[in-house]
């Protein structure tokens, strides 16, 4: 289906020298993608999967253990996409608050972002409108504090910005001069709440993402943005009532073909070719998480079992042992405090999971000694490890 360019250039000028910037059309795009076909069959693949996580999540005993871990999983690989070197451990150990060391800027990046996708989840579930004053309230949470601080974090941005090349004149991308970002992103706002388009929500959050990353509103984070807003769209659609669906590890992976098809939807308006790329993702990453939720369910099992063979010591080690399923990696004083045990009691169950070679001890100290659920984050790991 031949379309042309999804959006115009604009001659402007910034830093004193006049620069071609795309402005894109409107969405939805005309004519409509096509979903038909084999795309018909992956779209349908796409969404059942997306059903069959939600379901799975809902079994779960404890579905919010697995919320918490999969969010730092994701929260890690969009960051690691921008250049951050930070790992799960590191992010965990930022999280303790009891270990200096750790890389100070990378992993505030990956706990803001966190901030900023918790931020968006309890504003729409209050009833606030997935909107530009939403995205901005998030962009504020992602770039406090760290290396964003000078950013205009939470603003629409108020000069020109550009993606490749040292300057507007040579770069490989020029978004929307400042003068027309206000208009693009009305525009996409109102395409979020079109109720009368007939798309799905996988469709919607496709269509976004592109526009979204083409606008590139922001000085800086669009790229983090952009992926949680498809999270936010398939929350807000009532596809996933947990936001537990991240494409920035298939983004990652295939990050060459990624900003490839960005191009080629601006300058040839195929966006079938990236729906194709897009429904495969949501299938790929849907089905990912199903299994990683059923592997990290037969480990919790495996090893409560191994506990319950200790006797009148399985007791308290199990509820220590909770208190790693919930943080996999902890101090005796951190789990003394969240199980409410005295520390002498939290230290000998420490011990008896040591002993089963449940948990490690990572810092090698006599004293303030960190230990490892290791089964659980290297499960947690696959994928996320800095590029």
């Amino acid at each position: 289906m031949q379309r042309g360019a999804s959006g115009q250039l604009q001659t402007s000028v910034a830093g004193g020298e006049s620069v071609r910037a795309f402005v894109p059309h409107e969405l939805p795009p005309e004519p409509p993608p096509a979903i038909v076909g084999p795309r018909a069959r992956l779209h349908e693949q796409a969404l059942l999967a997306c059903g069959r996580l939600d379901a799975v999540t809902s079994l779960l005993p404890e579905p919010d253990l697995f919320l918490y871990a999969y969010v730092r999983r994701e929260a890690l690989v969009s960051s690691q996409i921008e250049g951050t070197q930070s790992s799960l451990s590191d992010l965990l150990l930022f999280e303790l608050e009891e270990v200096p060391g750790v890389p100070f800027d990378d992993v505030t990046e990956v706990s803001n972002y966190i901030a900023a996708l918790e931020h968006g989840l309890s504003r729409l579930r209050e009833g606030f409108p997935l909107s530009n004053r939403l995205l901005r309230e998030m962009h504020g949470r992602l770039l406090a504090g760290g290396r964003g601080t000078d950013k205009q974090a939470g603003d629409f941005r108020r000069s020109q910005n550009w993606i490749g090349g040292t300057r507007p004149g040579n770069a490989h991308h020029v978004p929307p001069p400042p003068a027309e970002l206000e208009g693009s992103m009305a525009a996409l706002e109102r395409f979020l709440h079109d109720d009368q388009l007939p798309f799905s929500a996988l469709v919607k959050a496709a269509l976004a993402h592109v526009q979204f990353e083409t606008i590139h509103p922001f000085l800086d984070g669009n790229g983090r943005i952009g992926r949680l807003l498809i999270a936010l769209v398939l929350h807000h659609e009532g596809v996933l009532r947990q936001p537990l669906l991240y494409l920035s590890l298939y983004f990652k992976q295939h990050r060459e073909e990624y900003y490839r098809l960005l191009d080629v939807t601006r300058e040839q308006g195929d966006w079938e070719a990236w729906l194709d790329f897009f429904l495969e993702g949501v299938l790929t990453t849907a089905n990912g998480a199903v299994d990683t939720a059923h592997r990290l369910q037969a480990l919790f099992q495996q090893d409560a079992a191994e506990i319950h063979s200790l006797g009148r010591a399985a007791a308290n080690t199990l509820r220590v042992f909770d208190g790693f399923r919930a943080r996999p990696l902890a101090s005796i004083s951190d789990l003394a405090a969240r199980t409410g045990m005295p520390f002498p009691t939290a230290a000998r169950a420490v011990a008896a999971l040591e002993k089963l070679g449940t948990v490690q001890e990572i810092t090698g100290r006599s004293r303030n000694r960190i230990y490892a659920y290791s089964k659980y984050i290297d499960i947690l790991q696959e994928g996320a490890e800095p590029l």
